[in-house]
């Protein structure tokens, strides 16, 4: 059967009877092959299940006809990066279920039947009775009657929902909406919560988890910050320098909400993610609904206002409510700079000595245009090679006009915040909401190109360099950690 194999060459010791060595030798051959094909069988297994398993590769960026696609009904010049996190898809053999129903643990939920997308459920403890708290996204001309389906102890209970759309939807067919959640005495702890048709009974696909379940008065974050929505974003250079701004002022922590990037600033998040310095929330609305570029939607065509930006700021601060004892709600081009001290660990106890602590505290904006003469006394020439502009060389700001409004980003204690917007709040549980912090005390320093008139007197502000020589070395090393850079 075989040809000059392994087996044909092996002696054996000279058995008694010279008529039964022949068979013997050919047994012992059919054994030697039978367990050598079970050796290659085996291998073969172990081999094929490694390949089909997804967690040795949980980075792996998918590939083939379906990948930007798939990801996206909207067209993007930027390549979309998956990034780790904590959720699981709704096709996670790994999701857990309660109540006999699986878990989503996703920040974009749509609800059956409805142009309803929920983004986070909180506990709202702050109230006579506690409730739970959905943020959520709705179609702001649609009839919608929700029922809230909860879990308790492996049991459910429903009961009616209510809900306001918030205000400041900017005349976009879609807007934030609060939905709140009744709990009654026959279910006092829930864990979980559905949204559903109030028309429809039994109709729950999938459970979120309610967070801030536990008031905590010990916070994990002294200062954490909320950015929203980081898209088609790749200004690498400068998601460092804020980073390390952020870090030089007193944040602890900065979250998120990423639509996509190009892979050098993949690089950088994940090493900020990796320390645990940065919390990456996937922001996935452009899969439902055509988000506007713009605030204005004559000029930003699109059903939802500047890629979803103030659904996702509610969902930080309530997210965030019972970790940071404050919050800055800014964007990444934006600094909230002291001016006669050097960090906000400094700043806030004389603010609230000032203006006491039930209050949030308004930043006026002040734009430091890149189109404006740049001063190169800290021009990094290692630098050059990286995505973007060094907010060192550009220490110029035009005037603001005192007698109109100026925009403001803030700083407030979360759990003063019942809704929040771009610019402020729009309801609180102070009477006074928020209050404008004098220039001689902090601004926020606002750099992005801007074209303004070519008579403008531009004012000389070079406070940022007074964060100069340790802004530097801390930049040039993520950059060279991130292998940006040269050493």
């Amino acid at each position: 059967m075989f040809s000059r194999g392994k087996c044909d060459n092996v002696k054996y010791d000279r058995l008694e009877s010279g008529s039964e060595a022949k068979p013997f030798k050919k047994k012992i051959c059919a054994l030697k092959i039978f367990y050598f094909s079970c050796f290659l069988f085996i291998l073969s297994i172990i081999a094929f299940i490694y390949a089909q398993d997804p967690s040795k590769a949980p980075y792996a960026i998918p590939t083939g006809q379906n990948h930007e696609r798939k990801d996206s009904d909207l067209p993007t010049h930027l390549p979309f990066l998956q990034t780790p996190h904590i959720y699981h898809t709704s096709t996670s053999p790994s999701s857990p279920k309660v109540c006999d129903v699986q878990v989503k643990d996703s920040p974009v939920i749509k609800v059956s039947h409805f142009n309803t997308y929920v983004i986070g459920s909180y506990m709202e403890h702050r109230f006579s009775e506690k409730q739970i708290k959905i943020i959520a996204i709705v179609l702001r001309n649609e009839q919608a009657t929700y029922s809230c389906v909860m879990c308790c102890n492996g049991r459910t209970v429903t009961s009616p929902a209510e809900f306001s759309i918030h205000t400041d939807h900017f005349s976009f067919e879609y807007g934030t909406a609060s939905i709140t959640c009744p709990i009654n005495s026959t279910c006092l702890t829930p864990t979980h919560v559905a949204l559903t048709d109030r028309a429809v009974l039994g109709n729950v696909e999938s459970f979120q988890p309610i967070r801030n379940r536990d008031i905590q008065t010990a916070f994990p974050y002294e200062f954490t910050i909320c950015i929203s929505v980081m898209y088609d974003y790749k200004s690498v250079l400068n998601l460092v320098q804020s980073m390390e701004m952020f870090r030089l002022l007193g944040a602890q922590r900065v979250v998120i909400y990423k639509t996509n990037c190009d892979s050098d600033t993949q690089k950088v998040l994940d090493y900020y993610e990796k320390r645990g310095f940065v919390e990456i929330i996937p922001w996935t609305i452009k899969k439902h609904i055509v988000v506007s570029h713009g605030w204005k939607n004559y000029e930003s065509p699109g059903q939802l206002h500047y890629y979803g930006q103030i659904p996702a700021l509610n969902d930080c601060v309530y997210r965030y409510m019972y970790q940071s004892r404050y919050l800055a709600l800014q964007d990444l081009d934006e600094l909230i700079l002291p001016s006669k001290v050097k960090t906000w660990t400094e700043l806030l106890p004389e603010l609230e000595n000032m203006y006491g602590s039930s209050v949030g505290f308004e930043f006026e904006n002040n734009h430091f245009p890149f189109t404006a003469k740049a001063h190169m006394d800290y021009e990094q020439d290692k630098w050059k090679t990286v995505w973007g502009t060094n907010i060192l060389n550009y220490i110029d700001r035009v005037p603001n006009d005192p007698n109109v409004f100026n925009n403001f980003k803030i700083i407030v204690n979360p759990r003063l915040v019942l809704k929040t917007t771009v610019h402020g709040l729009l309801d609180s549980v102070s009477t006074r909401s928020t209050v404008r912090v004098y220039n001689s005390i902090a601004r926020m320093y606002h750099f992005k190109n801007l074209t303004y008139p070519p008579d403008t007197a531009l004012i000389r502000d070079n406070r940022l360099w007074a964060y100069a020589n340790d802004l530097i070395p801390a930049v040039s090393k993520v950059l060279q950690a991130c292998g940006l850079i040269e050493a």
